[in-house]
């Protein structure tokens, strides 16, 4: 084994003394610079198809960036939908209850229910305000179908048509979204 083995040593260290034994270059000059160009047009359009795929990764980490901002701040949208019509019957509790205690009939007992009921509605308000919920404050300015729903007409007397003249219910927007249209009243002219 070790005769061979020194051999095999002594052998690979030799380099080819015959000048036939080189290995020759079997492409031409031309056909070298084809496949230069070749591999530069590879090397271009897989450099495209990288910046292309760097800028649609980098657009859906944007979009899904969005999706969950939103998710964060309209994720208690239909939360909020149910909370509005639970603030809308305290409203009107409350005016029913400042009805009932006016001046005119001094039942202490009303008067603390209607301050009562009208503190819960400041306090909801503000716990509405907190969380980007506000109310629409619609009267007097112009119908805009993206924020009311007409449900009915009225004659323009010192309005403007197209105006909104009366609001039949609140509606609200959460971080500036719509969540509820007001049902309103719309100023039309006379006939």
């Amino acid at each position: 084994f070790s005769t061979a083995a020194q051999q095999r040593s002594t052998g690979d260290e030799c380099g080819p003394e015959d000048p036939r034994d080189e290995p020759k270059h079997p492409l031409s000059d031309c056909a070298l610079e084809h496949k230069a160009i070749k591999l530069e047009e590879q090397v271009r359009d897989l450099t495209e198809r990288y910046r292309r795929a760097l800028a649609d990764s980098e657009n859906v980490r944007r979009r899904t960036q969005k999706f969950v901002e939103d998710a964060k701040l309209f994720g208690i949208q239909s939360f909020c939908r149910d909370l509005v019509e639970v603030a809308d019957i305290l409203e009107k509790t409350a005016e029913s209850a400042a009805e009932e205690a006016e001046p005119s009939n001094p039942n202490p007992t009303l008067q603390k229910i209607y301050e009562g009921l009208s503190l819960i509605e400041a306090k909801l308000q503000s716990v509405f305000a907190k969380h980007g919920l506000q109310k629409m404050s619609p009267v007097g300015g112009r119908y805009d179908p993206y924020e009311h729903e007409i449900v009915c007409h009225v004659r323009a007397e010192g309005l403007q048509p197209g105006t909104v003249a009366l609001v039949t219910q609140d509606g609200y927007k959460l971080h500036g979204r719509t969540i509820r249209h007001a049902l309103v009243g719309v100023a039309v002219e006379s006939q």
